[in-house]
């Protein structure tokens, strides 16, 4: 695929692919994919590649997972992440974990900040429990589980997923979260450079409590190292 230039925020230059159903493929050549609102994507990352998350509308949430490509049993870890890093924000230069203490990922831009990586993907569960909404509607589990299906990922190991531009914070004595808007404006984007070969699975989250009242795309690019797919 064509590398974006690194300081580049615009996507209007950028040529979009819808992605609303599953897909065990990767995006086409020079092509930045739309995941549309309340929708997700499934996808092969491959070692020194990078994954850029793209907000183009601002104040939107993309929750990510990512699982070994070769042994499905080694996930994102968040526990480990936050582990290793000493903090709950993840900061420029930081690397993300597995569960088996490897490195998967490693944060190396970011425009906006803010990422939460203690809170699970939106559930039919969680709206049930946590709004009274019992009728079914979209979640980001359900998109996640729906589109690593085809790698023969199930629902049962999705682990707690990076949020990006989430804004979710601590209370300093209690501990008590509180969820914000967005931190993200539009075009403000995250770039994660791969370690080893990945199946990464990444929403438009579908809770409106995150996203400040509203659903909207995200965008995503996958950059080869040497610019070329």
């Amino acid at each position: 695929m064509t590398r974006i230039a690194k300081h580049e925020s615009s996507t209007e230059a950028l040529t979009y692919v819808s992605a609303g159903t599953p897909q065990a493929h990767r995006p086409d050549g020079g092509q930045a994919t739309r995941i549309e609102p309340r929708t997700g994507v499934g996808f092969l990352l491959r070692a020194g590649e990078v994954l850029r998350v793209i907000d183009p509308m601002g104040e939107q949430v993309s929750d990510l997972t990512a699982f070994d490509a070769h042994d499905h049993r080694e996930w994102l870890s968040s526990g480990r992440t936050i582990d290793y890093a000493n903090r709950i924000y993840l900061r420029t230069g930081d690397t993300l974990y597995s569960n088996r203490s490897n490195p998967m990922l490693e944060l190396i831009e970011d425009t906006a900040g803010g990422h939460d990586f203690l809170l699970t993907p939106c559930s039919q569960e969680m709206f049930a429990k946590l709004y009274n909404i019992n009728e079914p509607r979209p979640s980001c589990f359900s998109n996640l589980a729906k589109n690593l299906a085809p790698f023969g990922i199930t629902g049962d190991q999705i682990p707690t997923t990076l949020n990006i531009f989430m804004d979710v914070r601590p209370h300093a004595q209690t501990g008590e979260l509180t969820i914000g808007p967005p931190s993200s404006k539009p075009g403000d984007y995250a770039r994660f450079s791969a370690h080893r070969d990945l199946i990464v699975g990444l929403t438009a989250c579908s809770a409106e409590k995150s996203n400040n009242g509203s659903f909207k795309p995200i965008d995503f690019v996958i950059e080869t190292e040497h610019g070329e797919d």
